[in-house]
């Protein structure tokens, strides 16, 4: 009774982070190389001390493994991940979720810029942004170009769109993509029904669907690596 008392006892005196972390590295075991292994390891831990989210660090490491890739470019892919985790936090701030963070550097992934992420924050000051930058990612990963992408997931937050009308407005142009229409004629047809229900915006009327705006024009950038 004394002994399991004190395991009790001393499992309380571990720091939480600390057990989380240890479960993390558990899901590694054997998965990688030595070396790629270590590379993991080390940026979960910088994750976790720069109080950034690790789960993103090592799905991308186990999705590495699953599909064999080489060590070199899973310790490529999750230097570079961590980066983008960092960057995120700096453009979402002051509090931005750890939902956020990781959503964000998927964007940047696919060729959102920093402006752009400072921009759905501004539009969202005290709420979370990561389904708008998750639709925003997967608008592209659809097929539409990142900066008319940007554009309209702006401009949709600046007319007081709900998070599930942006959930659905990604699902039905992945379903017309699907039924054989290009994305943005996919994108067209998904927006018109959005402008016949929200606000009409202050810009002038463009071919992003939506309603252009000076401050947009330079939210889209180039695919990254």
């Amino acid at each position: 009774m004394i002994t399991r008392t004190f395991l009790f006892v001393a499992a309380l005196a571990i720091p939480m982070p600390l057990v989380a972390q240890d479960a993390r590295s558990a899901r590694l075991d054997g998965r990688l190389d030595g070396t790629t292994e270590a590379v993991v390891l080390r940026a979960l831990d910088s994750a976790r001390t720069r109080g950034l989210p690790m789960d993103p660090i090592l799905d991308k490491a186990l999705e590495g493994a699953t599909k064999k890739a080489p060590g070199a470019r899973i310790q490529a892919a999750v230097t570079s991940l961590l980066g983008r985790l960092e960057l995120a936090r700096e453009a979402l701030a002051p509090n931005p979720t750890p939902r956020d963070i990781a959503a964000g550097a998927d964007a940047l992934a696919y060729g959102a810029t920093r402006e752009a992420l400072q921009t759905m924050r501004a539009i969202r000051p005290n709420d979370s942004v990561a389904v708008p930058l998750g639709v925003l990612t997967q608008l592209v990963a659809s097929g539409i170009p990142i900066a008319r992408a940007t554009r309209v997931v702006a401009d949709l937050l600046r007319r007081g769109a709900r998070d599930e009308q942006l959930i659905a407005l990604n699902e039905d142009v992945r379903s017309y993509v699907a039924a054989g229409a290009t994305p943005e004629v996919a994108l067209d047809v998904r927006m018109r029904g959005l402008n016949a229900v929200l606000p009409a915006g202050s810009g002038v009327m463009g071919g992003d669907g939506g309603l252009s705006s000076p401050t947009t024009s330079a939210l889209g950038g180039s695919k990254k690596p």
